[in-house]
């Protein structure tokens, strides 16, 4: 079938005729025919030339070329078969002619058969073997293989040796195609008749003609060993410097031998190799003796070393080396401590032996004489007493509090070239008497803690130094006696001796105290000890731990507060505004309001800031006459904590209006049927409290408690109170109008009378929707209540007094 192939981009059907080889020796000259394409492959020159006939091969490029005006292949470049090919059989090119118009593709190999161009060749022109005249007959000697890179038979082929007076020649063929030649000894050698023999090594092939390879044998008779070695002296001496570098030449020996060739090479051995000193040592074939090891003088200061001279056959002669090691300042002096003192007085007298020192050198003469000195500006003095003994004593005066200790550096050097060096750091503690008080780090301290701490939390550090030593200056801690508003300090912070850390005894509570100061005194161990005073202030940190208070409208348990608006109000028109505080600081203490739930959220809004109720838009008569609205109250601590408050608003322009709908709450009927419940409950608690009274002396705090509960189960009316402190400021504080209200009520009466006091253009109405007459009781705040003589408890106690007189 056709194969397809891309051609210049295109697809072309072409079509793969038959093989053509040929075969041609190798080293045929360039220009030479290798065959004929046209005739083989049955084409005529037109065809090649309209086909554009070309050659296409891979590895085999510059040895075979295309003649395309003649038809035939020619020879391009010499082809060398070994380099081609080396030992492989047989040897091709492999290449294909293409033509073109239609494609064709004509397979072509080329053998390339082998001619003897190679003659055998040894590695080495000549051998040289030394043979004791005492070989034994039948010895063998092996001869280096010869190599002809042809094959066949124009290779290597067979070996003759000449002459074989004393040797004659042996192959052994080898798997490898390879063949193994020896040379073996047939009849005795004497040296005494011949001492030098040559030989002539032939290597031929086979091929046509004949190629040989040449190497020359040459045998010398070794002569038997009959002589011994002998050293020229039979004692040596040498000298060598201590610390010298391995391989350094101690000294040359010589030995001779009357015999001749390898009975007379002499080898030279260190005797006694059990001796460490011949590991230090090595002695080479020519006699020189080699530092193979570190020496060091104050180890050994002299090596005897036995030497041994041996020839081939056996023989051997001895003879002893004496090596003396000369000195080099290489050691330094060394420092040791005989006696010494860790500490000394400050009140030590002059020339105190503070110090016993010992001092050697190990090297000799100069390189062993030692002078010790000590660092300059210290109160001491180093003295020369006996052999290589020195002490160091005291030189000057001693103070403590200007040096605590000194590090005294005793320095030896010898008197060798270059001169070595040791020092040895002594540390010396100045013992101290009690002269420094401690000192605070500072003249005062200020710390924070947060309110609501757990009783026992770390809230500060004081710290206090003494200047003086161990005992004198180890410092207590003690909190000195004072009060806090008429408490001991003692009930609110505790100091621990020994760190200085001052504890919370209890738990803070920003709004009752912000801060208070007390004083801590540090002392020290001496005797008699001696103190320091310092004040610490401890300023109270506000937490976010009170939630926001509703003050207006205030929330009853059964009246409905409701505001009027006209249903004639614009848009911005102010309903009413919510009034509320935090008895937190700060940012736990800005309120944010907000609309939680609303009748109709598209009437009202509430400011963010100022907590103002105001319309949106303009009311209609479709607005529903009631309107119930959910303020939650936020603060801006982390996390926050909120308030919700119920306002209630009347759409109308008339009180029947308002009193249809607001007589209608669902609550009212669950309050009427509660109402005889409360009324005994309300009476049976103030009879308890009236007997209590009469029995108990009524203190300030039981009193206004009393009041508190009095007025929480009265029927007074809700009378809504602003502090001075939240007076408006900027639009933001409480309601920027003035509210009036008055209720009038009878003993007998099951109704109330309520007048409304208008201001600008709002109205409050406060109802009791209840037929019997009686108001829901007011919900006191107790952050509110407990604040002494505030102006809302003198208004409760008045009230309280006037309904009790009524």
């Amino acid at each position: 079938g056709a194969v397809h192939v891309c051609w210049e981009g295109e697809i072309f059907p072409y079509v793969v005729s038959g093989q053509v080889s040929f075969s041609i020796p190798e080293e045929m000259v360039k220009g030479s025919l290798v065959g004929t394409i046209v005739q083989d492959l049955g084409l005529d020159l037109k065809r090649l030339k309209s086909g554009k006939a070309r050659l296409y091969t891979r590895d085999s490029a510059g040895f075979i070329e295309l003649n395309k005006e003649r038809g035939v292949l020619l020879i391009k470049e010499k082809i060398d078969r070994e380099a081609l090919c080396r030992q492989t059989t047989p040897c091709a090119l492999h290449f294909q002619i293409t033509l073109e118009n239609p494609l064709e593709l004509f397979p072509v190999t080329v053998e390339i058969t082998d001619i003897n161009d190679n003659a055998p060749v040894f590695q080495k022109e000549e051998r040289i073997f030394e043979i004791s005249e005492s070989a034994a007959v039948g010895s063998k000697f092996m001869l280096e293989k010869a190599v002809d890179p042809d094959i066949g038979i124009n290779g290597l082929q067979r070996y003759t040796l000449k002459p074989i007076d004393n040797f004659i020649l042996k192959s052994h063929p080898q798997s490898d195609g390879s063949k193994k030649v020896e040379m073996i000894l047939q009849k005795p050698l004497d040296r005494e008749k011949q001492e030098h023999i040559s030989l002539i090594l032939t290597a031929e092939d086979g091929g046509e003609p004949q190629m040989t390879g040449t190497m020359q044998i040459h045998i010398t008779v070794l002569d038997a060993n009959d002589n011994a070695p002998v050293f020229s002296q039979a004692i040596y001496k040498a000298t060598i410097t201590e610390n010298s570098e391995k391989g350094k030449l101690v000294i040359k020996v010589t030995a001779s031998d009357a015999d001749s060739g390898q009975n007379g090479n002499v080898t030279y051995v260190v005797g006694n190799s059990m001796d460490p000193v011949s590991k230090l040592f090595r002695i080479t074939r020519k006699g020189e003796v080699i530092l193979d090891g570190p020496i060091d003088y104050e180890k050994e200061k002299i090596f005897n070393l036995d030497i041994e001279a041996i020839d081939q056959g056996g023989l051997s002669d001895s003879s002893k080396i004496i090596i003396d090691v000369s000195d080099v300042n290489d050691n330094s002096p060394t420092i040791n401590m005989i006696s010494t003192s860790a500490s000394v007085p400050e009140s030590s007298a002059l020339n105190t032996v503070i110090a016993l020192i010992s001092v050697d050198d190990p090297d000799s003469e100069n390189n062993g004489k030692v002078n010790c000195v000590i660092n300059e500006n210290v109160p001491f003095n180093i003295k020369f007493t006996s052999s290589n003994i020195y002490s160091l004593v005291t030189d000057g005066e001693l103070d403590r509090e200007r040096h605590s200790g000194y590090n005294i550096i005793v320095t030896c050097s010898d008197e060798g070239v270059p001169s070595l060096s040791s020092s040895v750091t002594l540390t010396l503690q100045i013992s101290d008497v009690n002269d420094n008080a401690p000192v605070f780090e500072r003249s005062s301290y200020e710390a924070y803690i947060i309110e609501n701490n757990t009783p026992g939390v770390s809230v500060f550090t004081v710290k206090a130094k003494d200047a003086d030593w161990n005992q004198n200056a180890r410092v207590s801690y003690i909190l000195e006696d004072s009060s806090v508003n008429g408490v001991p300090v003692s009930s609110y912070v505790s100091v621990s001796a020994d760190s200085g850390v001052i504890h919370a005894v209890r738990s803070f509570d920003y709004e009752q105290i912000k801060d208070f100061q007390f004083c801590v005194k540090a002392q020290d161990g001496g005797s008699p000890p001696l103190s320091n005073n310092v004040t610490v202030k401890i300023l109270i940190q506000d937490q976010n731990d009170n939630p926001p208070q509703v003050l207006y409208p205030v929330q009853s348990g059964g009246s409905t507060v409701a505001e009027m608006v006209p249903r004639s109000a614009d848009v911005g028109y102010l309903v009413t505004k919510v009034v509320a505080v935090d008895v937190d600081s700060g940012q736990n203490a800005w309120l944010s309001y907000k609309l939680q739930k609303a009748t109709d959220r598209a009437l009202f809004e509430v400011g963010l800031q100022n907590g103002e109720i105001r319309t949106i838009r303009q009311v209609t008569d479709k607005d529903a006459v009631k309107q119930r609205l959910t303020v939650i109250v936020e603060d801006n601590g982390q996390p926050s904590r909120s308030d919700t408050v119920i306002v209630s608003v009347a759409v109308a322009d008339s009180f029947p209006e308002v009193l249809s709908e607001f007589t209608d709450f669902p609550h009212d009927k669950e309050y009427n049927d509660n109402l005889p419940f409360y009324l005994v409950l309300a009476l049976a608690v103030v009879s308890f409290l009236f007997i209590t009274c009469l029995v108990v002396i009524i203190s300030v705090k039981i009193y206004r408690w009393r009041q508190s509960r009095i007025l929480y189960h009265s029927s007074l009316p809700v009378i809504p109170y602003y502090p001075p402190r939240y007076s408006d400021t900027l639009g933001t504080g409480t309601l920027p109008h003035v509210y009036n209200y008055e209720v009038c009520r009878t003993t007998d009466s099951r109704k109330s009378d309520i007048k409304v006091g208008r201001t600008g253009s709002q109205n409050m109405l406060i109802m009791d929707p209840s037929s019997t007459g009686t108001m829901q009781r007011m919900q006191s705040e107790k952050s509110i209540l407990d604040e002494p003589d505030s102006p809302l408890q003198v208004r409760m106690r008045e009230l309280s007094q006037r309904n009790t007189n009524h």
